[in-house]
């Protein structure tokens, strides 16, 4: 627990940051909902606790019908740009925001990002999604129709060509391109930047970061997934690539990659992610576990424990909070492990407050955590 202790130390050093991100390009309205169990009356009820349990119910239901009913909680912006972007601007970045919040008018969740954000450039509407939330886990269930009007065509016109692109990321330390799996076009979106706007990039000293998070890539092809890792690898030429995954997705890119792991590794995760980051030959993978977090840079295998939540008030966007910690440390220019530890306090906090924390706050969580007085 030392690198714990020694984070708010580091974070202390880097107040009153100056950094500029560009993020992009999904967009979605969540409705946070909990499927009910038992209800008592018309204003007490116990949900169901588990995946597992709400599975077997559904099951059960096989042949004959069921009727579960789901309790709204929240409505809340969501998608990976927004929320990453959401939990960034709480944290003080100057940030420029390219996705889908809705036009003509922005929808209302997306609202108070706007007014936080240095820009905005809206492409087109949002999607939606019932986040079914389980003290386990959660079940997304997503209206995806309007993201396939986001080509690289109404992308690249909507930031002013790609001399716009260019000079838009130019202006920024990190760039992130956010939610592969369920924007159609993103693969031709990253292969237009690779096309069109980077012969306009000078390559600087110390090149920008450029992160991705592909979002479950389980419904897409082997040849998708392949093709999409072989693009994020020629980010390299222009940025520091930082590949985002979750713990099962690690293991979906290594099958993808045709990456044999064996059968009885004492860690299997630490051999996925270091024979992705490999394969991939990029800068950065990072991996965020339920319970904790782990990334692979310059070869080298970093890990941290997290300040696990065993009753969650929200877990979806933890992911997205993780990311924007972790981002954040490593354009500060934290080490890797202390960049880990902003990662999952960034989380910690959020699954125990349903919201993003200030700087100070996440702060004051790792300076707790590491005192031992976290719940």
């Amino acid at each position: 627990m030392n690198h714990v202790k020694a984070l708010p130390a580091k974070l202390q050093a880097k107040k009153g940051f100056s950094l500029n991100m560009i993020i992009g390009i999904d967009g979605f309205v969540d409705e946070i909902v909990h499927p009910v169990d038992k209800r008592q009356d018309y204003a007490n009820y116990t949900r169901i606790p588990t995946i597992k349990e709400f599975g077997e119910r559904i099951v059960a239901a096989s042949g004959l019908s069921a009727n579960v009913e789901m309790v709204s909680i929240q409505t809340k912006l969501g998608g990976n740009g927004p929320i990453l972007s959401n939990a960034l601007l709480e944290y003080g970045v100057d940030l420029t925001y390219a996705g889908i919040l809705g036009k003509p008018d922005i929808h209302p969740v997306f609202k108070p990002m706007v007014e936080k954000a240095k820009a905005i450039y809206s492409l087109g509407n949002p999607g939606f999604t019932d986040a079914v939330e389980f003290e386990d886990g959660k079940i997304m269930i997503g209206k995806h129709s309007t993201l396939v009007d986001i080509t690289w065509d109404v992308f690249k016109n909507a930031l002013g060509g790609a001399e716009g692109i260019a000079k838009l990321i130019q202006e920024n330390q990190l760039f992130g391109m956010e939610n592969w799996t369920m924007m159609p076009h993103m693969s031709d979106i990253w292969q237009g930047l690779i096309d069109e706007v980077f012969p306009l990039l000078d390559t600087p000293a110390e090149k920008p970061l450029a992160f991705f998070d592909l979002a479950d890539p389980e419904k897409r092809t082997k040849a998708d997934i392949s093709h999409a890792m072989k693009l994020i690898g020629r980010f390299e030429e222009k940025f520091r690539a930082v590949l985002g995954l979750n713990e099962s997705e690690v293991y979906q890119i290594a099958a993808a990659l045709d990456i044999a792991l064996p059968e009885n590794d004492t860690d299997k995760l630490q051999s996925a992610v270091m024979a992705v980051h490999k394969a991939m030959n990029i800068y950065c993978l990072v991996v965020h576990p339920v319970r904790s977090a782990c990334c692979a840079i310059g070869g080298e295998y970093f890990s941290t424990d997290g300040p696990y939540c065993e009753k969650p008030k929200l877990t979806t966007g933890a992911g997205d909070n993780f990311n924007a910690g972790f981002c954040l440390g490593q354009a500060l220019g934290l080490d890797p492990l202390a960049s880990l530890t902003l990662g999952v306090s960034t989380s910690g906090f959020y699954v125990r407050n349903a919201k993003s924390p200030t700087f100070e706050q996440v702060i004051e969580f790792a300076q707790a955590w590491g005192d031992g007085k976290v719940d």
